[in-house]
């Protein structure tokens, strides 16, 4: 009965988790890369969740979006969103949420750990993300990717690293956290 518990527990996280991400999505200020809270969705979703589920929810998501249920920033959805220019930030989630959660899992939920950990996974979503923009743009060259899509976004994305983190040990503070 309890590995029953166990498994629902964890439809439940994932899902929650899931809707999180396409809520966050929502909210977004246009551009082009629309700065939204993804990065925190996926930053807590790979703390909290750990590396498997975390994929997992952040995995359903996509596959919503691409089935068409408008999940993806501005309510879009569909496979030309991620053939487009946010595309690979979309994609980058997936091992933004899988490297906090790595790390999480070896080191425990200490902010120490966790801030570090969601930098990592920040920056390789970065770069998958401007990797592909350049794919798309190569005529604007590396530098304009760079100073639109990255640059603006550090400090933002920085301070909802810090707000994940909060939360996450909140909620582990107060018994929610799933084990990881």
């Amino acid at each position: 009965m309890k590995k029953m518990n166990s498994k629902t527990q964890d439809i439940v996280y994932i899902s929650i988790c899931t809707a999180l991400l396409a809520i966050c999505s929502q909210i977004c200020i246009p551009g082009a890369v629309p700065f939204t809270l993804q990065t925190f969705a996926a930053a807590f979703i790979g703390a909290f969740l750990g590396a498997k589920k975390g994929v997992i929810a952040t995995v359903i998501y996509i596959l919503l979006g691409i089935v068409g249920i408008p999940v993806f920033a501005g309510f879009r959805a569909g496979i030309p969103t991620l053939l487009g220019g946010t595309g690979g930030y979309i994609i980058g989630l997936i091992p933004f949420a899988a490297i906090t959660g790595l790390f999480c899992r070896r080191f425990g939920r200490k902010i120490q750990v966790m801030l570090p950990s969601m930098i990592l996974g920040l920056a390789v979503c970065y770069l998958l993300g401007t990797v592909w923009f350049v794919h798309l743009y190569a005529e604007k060259g590396l530098w304009y990717a760079v100073s639109t899509c990255v640059l603006p976004f550090i400090i933002p994305d920085l301070i909802k690293l810090f707000l994940a983190s909060l939360l996450v040990k909140k909620l582990e503070n107060i018994d929610i956290a799933p084990s990881l």
